[in-house]
């Protein structure tokens, strides 16, 4: 088996000294995507059939409004439907070799490697992240299949052989450890069943990718929604529908189907017959499905990701340039509209004029508008609904703390929410360091003692990423040992809090931001959608 490889297309290019040809295949992809894809009339599709429902929803991109096409508003009965295809489904699927499995996800890896620059164009236009993002998160979505393929085969399907050695001894009767004929043992990995995959906008495909592939190479079958309500993204989880059926995916086993949430994701929460949950979205809805399934009386496993308040720490004696280079990237990248995102600091107070004044410099060189063009560091917020709570934290801060820089509405000639990236100094118990906001906002606090900081960051329910700036040892060892986080950088200057690489980084939430502890991109994931059984056989 061949050593993993992570994609890194931009770096690739770059390095090589080809960046004009980046950007010219991706701006292609753009015109294509426009001339051929956008506007259309877009089914469900469940057992490998078009399914139209009654009612349509009409998604826009958020950049400047621009149709992206005509979807189906479905409906419980659709997901009861679908349901019942992955259940009659399953048998066929989890009985396959984990090999035949491993081999359809190599094979849609590669599919989606030949047209990364289509699916990253689909994804700005949608969700109105930069180029770079947007090829990132393609990059990642192939390398989760990549990843995850080589951890099946690496592991023979994660089952194992052991045995108990006979023994000639003889008693009346059997107890404990008792002595008795060879036993051979297998120790056999299964899959649970039907998993609901709930995806968000903010990640479409590598997420959503991610989440389905640990479902399905494992062997079982899927019913998948993607974002379809104030945030849209259903193109993106059309084009993966698409992707898996040209690698070979059977009919029923992967299903996709668009709707609110709060009808279709209710129904895979609440279908006896859904054996599992995938989901990626707010803590209070994934809290909130377990509470569901735990009231009626269902057993589901829950793997769950639920976004983050993520701080970075700037001690006394940082090196203040990497410091505002990672905080700014980490806050403000894709409108800060990642779980990971940087939404707090706590700088020491003798630096803390000098911090921000970087800072500051490094913001007033991010320029805000379309996406689609080259130069822009920051599009537009994915909603109306996110400019609004934009604006309601600016108004909060303006009441109880103080705007160092931003917190403007920016005319950028288009239809979309542009707004400043925003820093904010409150209170650490003010609501604007402890709600996740998934805005460009970030809010600074400072700190006279190192415990103090530690303190702070860890005072939140969330617990998904961090970051510290120090060059004491001391003080990297105690954030190291303290900080209650599951992804941690120190020193990073590309990125303070977000960036993880799948295979490098495993990405995983603690406290309020994951339930098991176990992160994507990780050799312990896939276990997460397997059930083990102990088989002893006796001859």
């Amino acid at each position: 088996m061949a050593e993993f490889q992570n994609e890194f297309t931009y770096k690739r290019f770059l390095e090589s000294g080809k960046e004009a040809e980046f950007d010219k295949k991706f701006e292609d992809a753009v015109e294509k995507v426009r001339r051929e894809i956008l506007g259309k009339k877009f089914p469900m599709y469940i057992n490998g059939k078009e399914i139209f429902a009654q009612e349509e929803l009409v998604e826009n991109s958020p950049i400047d409004g621009t149709l992206i096409g005509r979807f189906q508003k479905g409906t419980r009965q659709h997901v009861q439907q679908a349901i019942a295809t992955a259940t009659a489904a399953f048998g066929s699927w989890s009985e396959k070799s984990y090999k035949e499995r491993v081999n359809l996800f190599r094979n849609a890896a590669e599919i989606l490697r030949k047209e990364k620059f289509v699916v990253a164009a689909i994804l700005s236009i949608e969700n109105g992240k930069s180029r770079y993002e947007s090829i990132g998160e393609v990059d990642e979505a192939i390398d989760f299949m990549n990843y995850y393929a080589d951890e099946v085969e690496r592991n023979k399907g994660y089952s194992r052989k052991t045995r108990l050695a006979a023994s000639t001894a003889k008693v009346q009767a059997g107890f404990q450890g008792a002595p008795g004929n060879e036993e051979k043992i297998v120790i056999a990995a299964k899959p649970y069943g039907v998993f609901g995959i709930l995806a968000p906008f903010n990640f479409p495909i590598s997420i959503s990718v991610g989440m389905s592939t640990g479902a399905l190479i494992t062997g079982n079958t899927v019913v998948f929604k993607p974002s379809s309500t104030d945030n849209m993204t259903m193109l993106t989880g059309l084009r993966i529908y698409e992707i898996f059926r040209e690698a070979g995916m059977p009919d029923g086993v992967f299903n996709y189907i668009t709707g609110p949430g709060s009808e279709l994701g209710d129904e895979l929460v609440a279908n006896s017959k859904v054996s599992g949950i995938a989901f990626t979205g707010s803590r209070a809805v994934g809290v909130g499905m377990v509470k569901k399934a735990a009231e009626l009386g269902l057993q589901k496993v829950f793997v769950i990701e639920m976004g983050g308040k993520n701080p970075a720490i700037v001690a006394k004696d940082a090196e203040i340039d990497a410091a505002a280079e990672g905080i700014a990237s980490a806050a403000y990248g894709f409108a800060g509209q990642k779980c990971s995102a940087c939404s707090r600091v706590y700088v020491h107070d003798s630096i803390k004029e000098e911090f921000v004044s970087k800072l500051i410099d490094k913001l007033r060189t991010f320029k805000i508008g379309d996406p689609l063009k080259k130069e822009v560091y920051i599009g537009p917020l994915i909603s109306p609904k996110a400019l609004e709570r934009y604006k309601a934290a600016i108004e909060e801060t303006k009441k109880s703390g103080k705007v160092l820089y931003g917190g403007n509405v920016v005319n950028t000639g288009l239809s979309g929410a542009y707004v400043e990236p925003a820093i904010v100094e409150v209170d650490h118990s003010n609501n604007l360091i402890h709600e996740e906001l998934f805005v460009p906002i970030l809010a600074i606090d400072t700190f006279k003692k190192f415990d103090e900081a530690l303190q702070k960051a860890n005072d939140v329910e969330f617990g998904l990423t961090a970051g510290l700036y120090s060059k004491k040892n001391k003080e990297i060892k105690e954030f190291l040992s303290k900080i209650q986080a599951g992804v941690v950088y120190v020193n990073r200057r590309t990125s303070a809090t977000t960036g993880a690489i799948v295979g490098a980084h495993t990405f995983v939430g603690w406290k309020g931001s994951g339930l098991t502890g176990k992160g994507t991109g990780s050799r312990f994931y896939l276990q997460q959608f397997l059930k083990e059984q102990s088989v002893a056989i006796v001859k």
